[in-house]
């Protein structure tokens, strides 16, 4: 059994993986003024949640796009668990031929969405990560990655618009009953659900259009549950595509 964790700059998803089977999959607010042993009593009193002890776990990997955080998780981890903790970076083999400009340059959770997507569904595909970023990877009939797009996540946009915004107020994201707001609450609702569903169909629309082909298409992250349903493109969620590809690359190094 392995601890995997993903470390993005809202949220840290971990969980533990034995053999194929995900034991569970948690997530906690990204903070930078944890301290090592903060972060290790915190994932301790989770994994016991779930009676999982730290001599359960054979090692750990961990992928991370906030650099000051990613040697801390490293420490903390190796505390509780008494074994080695893989970084997801230069020099660890991850079997995914990257073609962009500068392919040190991708980030650590693009890279392990991408593995686990390979690993299940025939290419070419589209691979959405909605988080504090959307996400937009592309692979195309090779098993080559192309690159993609960056855009400003749902609760990102939406906590712009609220803060600039004298008059208006802070919302869940639950939809409203129809695309025509009647209201100020619902034509929020309306434009950051509606809004970023229609960008994601016309985003993949453009990308098919430049490969001249289709792709399956998959979507992850916490976010992706809110938006997803209202695309018109027919876009499968899964929310443990970070976790899986954290697995393959982790057997990739053993």
């Amino acid at each position: 059994m392995i601890l995997a964790i993903d470390v993005g700059n809202s949220n840290i998803v971990f969980g533990c993986i034995d053999n194929d089977e995900i034991r569970f999959i948690e997530r906690m607010s990204t903070d930078r003024k944890k301290t090592e042993l903060e972060y290790a009593v915190s994932i301790k009193n989770i994994m016991e949640i779930y009676h999982i002890q730290g001599k359960d776990l054979e090692g750990g990997i961990i992928s991370s796009v906030v650099p000051q955080l990613t040697e801390v998780l490293k420490m903390a981890v190796e505390k509780l668990i008494k074994a080695p903790v893989k970084i997801v970076g230069p020099g660890l083999k991850t079997g995914l031929n990257i073609l962009i400009d500068n392919p040190a340059q991708l980030g650590g959770d693009l890279l392990v969405d991408s593995v686990a997507a390979l690993a299940e569904h025939k290419p070419p595909l589209i691979i959405i990560d909605m988080g504090t970023a959307t996400t937009v990877c592309v692979i195309n009939e090779k098993r080559q990655y192309l690159g993609g797009m960056i855009l400003p996540g749902v609760r990102t946009s939406l906590d712009s618009l609220v803060s600039n915004t004298s008059l208006l107020q802070q919302i869940g994201l639950e939809p409203p009953e129809k695309v025509i707001g009647r209201n100020t609450i619902d034509s929020m609702k309306s434009g950051i659900l509606y809004g970023n569903a229609a960008a994601l169909d016309g985003l993949i629309e453009r990308i098919e259009e430049e490969l001249g082909q289709s792709c399956r298409i998959l979507a992850t992250g916490g976010l992706a549950k809110f938006v997803i349903p209202f695309c018109k493109r027919e876009i499968t969620i899964d929310d443990d595509l970070l976790l899986k590809g954290l697995k393959i690359i982790y057997d990739k190094n053993r």
